[in-house]
């Protein structure tokens, strides 16, 4: 390829095209998981077009993106990609296991080849060869059902001039001969492109040049069993829709000869492409209020989409001047834009900032007389609303679905289960729930732990689910739901489940202090203790005891929380539960002495004022206080933090019921402030960790006040 081809050519010049390359490579990455969906849902029994097509689709996308920008490596690999594809969905062969796995390990390769090039070409390129010698093996397709493929006739006509029409041939193959005018054109490498598609798709059909009078239009006769449609999604990646007009020659044409090329010059006031309906000979078009491009208008085409580009099948007369202006065709919008992470971070900054100016004016006027400025206090309600709204729109932009973290399992599972002999199906649920992207990125790794530890600890062999009179098949659900101000997510399969006795024995054996009269919540969590292991094998799946013990501590710095419920033979859950976004969340101010804290509203369950006497004061000093006939830990913010106290006579009476991990205990204070919108600064990345802190945020008076850790104290009055 030369560099006039690789980097374009245009009206002013050449121009660079890596200030593109970006959008290639995120929009590569998309195809190629998609396709991979695609891939791994795929039915080889029942593989019907329109799944074989999607792959294709994105298989050509890739291609086309790659060769455009010069990346022959990866245009290479994914050409032979599209010829198996193509033989594919055009039934000459057969769809199998082995095709499925080849295209899978190429489209590894192609995201490895991508990130090489992403990265200005460091490291070494992986090969090739063999990846394309196994698909060459593929698609020459020597079974029974290549075989019985028809053979495809090609038909060779001479040019013929602009102003005669070929006549139409039949091929008596489900083929069609096609009269195609692209145009007009700047570069004419765009109409050679689309030659090469031809050459480079096996089967595409055959294509002819035919003379043409205007320099810059090319006309084609083609001949081919692709439907126009298709053929225009191969044509848009080299030019756009409104620069090919697709006429069918065997179908009725008008007794008068038409300059084809001029009618579809005259066409192009309308951007897209379009079908026209012949009318009968001699009847004049009729006049009607959508010109016959929108639904419910005379001579509307079917298509459910009124603004959707339509191939023109048919030519009519030429066309008539209109007494007035028509409006253009609405044009497909993209629906989305893509937005750099580091801007939407800089917006919700300014949010927050905006929050916390918002509440200091809040504070500040509460001193005012509400009678003599009530237009002040009208307006700050209003802020107050507004900032409210603009905090939740803004929040929703980084808020994306689970199902961008649930697609990265399934092909991860079916390579496990495939090393590990076993058969396992994995059911997804609530993949529109969402998530901060922060969480999502974070989460993702210890979800992965959780889902291979299941297809390896938990799902056992097919024999041996067979002798427990379970299908041999197991399963494995990833489910995602949001619960007040938390989201929810569980890893459930219907294994072997954990052993008490094992779990027991492995402590002890590691001089941990347990007893045969723990709850069984509390021997779970034994396995999240480091390099703590039940299995009898090491492998490179797992065995070594380093995973669990990550999970929690991952998790537990997104202030998260992990609980377990298992049945020995029936199965295993580990439900994960985090706050929906680490920027801004609603909390609950409460005073000790002169400190201020804040609690997370979604972990507060009720407060009340409780008298001295109603606190239990039990062994080792630890306190308990009976709420509805239920006793739970008392835990006093004074002295967990050591505040100092003026008035020492006056003692704190206010409990705050708080829920974590599963556990409630209630919080000793001394004042409740109130409910407030507060915007979270990272402490640790800031200054350091602190114990039972999980981060801090700017009162309206401009005092920094701290956000409590309710896992760490939940967990601080166990022990």
């Amino acid at each position: 390829m030369s560099d006039a081809q690789q980097h374009g050519s245009g009206a002013e010049g050449d121009f660079d095209l890596t200030q593109f390359y970006q959008i290639f490579f995120e929009e590569a990455a998309e195809n190629l998981d998609l396709m991979e969906q695609m891939l791994l849902s795929l039915q080889l029994e029942t593989a019907d077009d329109e799944e074989l097509n999607g792959i294709f689709r994105c298989a050509h996308s890739v291609k086309g993106g790659a060769a455009t920008f010069g990346f022959t490596d990866v245009a290479g690999l994914t050409h032979q990609m599209e010829s198996l594809l193509d033989r594919l969905r055009r039934h000459e062969i057969q769809p199998n296991a082995a095709m499925v796995d080849v295209l899978l390990q190429s489209a590894d390769v192609s995201r490895s080849l991508l990130a090489r090039h992403q990265a200005g070409g460091v490291g070494e390129s992986p090969s090739t060869e063999a990846l394309v010698q196994r698909i060459s093996e593929l698609a020459s397709g020597d079974g029974p059902t290549a075989a019985s493929a028809p053979a495809r006739a090609t038909i060779q006509p001479e040019p013929a001039p602009s102003s005669e029409q070929p006549s139409a041939a039949a091929t008596g193959t489900g083929e069609r001969s096609l009269e195609i005018i692209v145009g007009p054109l700047k570069d004419m490498a765009q109409a050679e492109a689309i030659r090469e598609l031809f050459r480079d798709i096996p089967g595409l059909g055959t294509i002819e040049a035919m003379a043409c009078d205007q320099a810059d239009m090319r006309k084609y006769l083609v001949v081919s069993s692709t439907s126009s449609d298709e053929l225009l999604d191969l044509f848009e990646f080299h030019v756009s829709r409104s620069q090919v007009l697709i006429k069918d020659l065997a179908k009725t044409l008008p007794a008068a000869p038409v300059d084809a090329v001029a009618v579809f010059r005259a066409t192009q006031v309308l951007p897209g492409s379009m079908a026209l309906d012949d009318p009968p000979p001699g009847t004049p078009l009729a006049p009607s209020p959508g010109f016959g491009f929108f639904d419910g208008a005379p001579g509307a085409p079917s298509s459910p989409s009124a603004h959707a580009p339509i191939a023109a099948e048919k030519l009519t007369a030429p066309i008539k001047p209109m007494e007035k202006p028509v409006a253009p065709l609405a044009q497909v919008e993209a629906a989305t834009i893509r937005v750099s992470i580091s801007k939407v971070d800089q917006l919700i900054n300014l949010v927050g900032e905006l929050v916390i100016t918002q509440a200091m004016l809040a504070q500040n006027s509460r001193a005012l007389e509400a009678g003599h400025f009530q237009k002040l206090m009208a307006g700050l309600a209003d802020l107050d609303r507004n900032t409210r709204d603009l905090q939740e729109s803004v929040m929703s932009i980084r808020m994306i679905p689970m199902s961008v973290v649930f697609s990265r399992f399934p092909r991860m599972l079916r390579d496990l289960a495939f090393k590990l002999g076993k058969k396992v199906d994995f059911v997804t649920m609530g993949e529109s729930t969402e998530l901060d992207k922060g969480l999502v990125e974070k989460i993702t790794d210890p979800l992965t732990h959780l889902v291979r530890n299941s297809c390896d600890h938990g799902v056992e062999m097919p024999d041996e689910r067979l002798r427990a009179g379970k299908p041999e098949t197991g399963t494995i659900t990833l489910s995602a739901a949001h619960q007040g101000g938390s989201i929810v997510i569980e890893v459930r399969d219907d294994g072997r489940g954990m052993s008490r006795e094992k779990i027991l024995k492995k402590a002890r054996e590691r001089g941990l202090e347990v007893s045969d009269q723990m709850p069984d919540s509390e021997v779970w969590q034994l396995i999240f203790a480091p390099g703590f292991s039940t299995a009898e094998v090491v492998t490179d799946v797992s065995g070594r005891g380093v995973g669990m013990d990550v999970v929690k501590r991952n998790i537990t710095a997104l202030n998260g929380t992990v609980e377990i419920d298992s049945a020995e033979g029936y199965g295993m859950r580990v439900s994960v539960r985090l706050p929906l976004t680490l920027a801004i969340m609603d909390g609950m101010s409460v005073g000790v002495g002169k400190e201020v804290y804040m609690l997370p509203l979604s972990s507060v369950i009720e407060s009340f004022q409780v008298k001295a006497d109603a606190i239990n004061t039990v062994g080792q000093g630890a306190q308990l206080v009976k709420v509805r006939d239920e006793y739970m830990p008392v835990v006093e913010l004074e002295r967990v933090f050591q505040i100092p106290r003026a008035d020492r006579d006056r003692p704190s009476d206010i409990m705050v019921v708080i829920e974590a991990e599963g556990s409630r205990v209630a919080l000793l204070v001394d004042d409740l402030l109130g409910q407030q919108q507060v915007v979270v600064k990272n402490l640790e990345s800031n200054y350091r960790k602190i114990p039972n802190v999980s981060g801090a945020t700017i009162l309206g008076d401009g005092k920094v006040a701290l956000i409590l850790d309710t896992g760490a104290l939940v967990r601080r009055s166990r022990h």
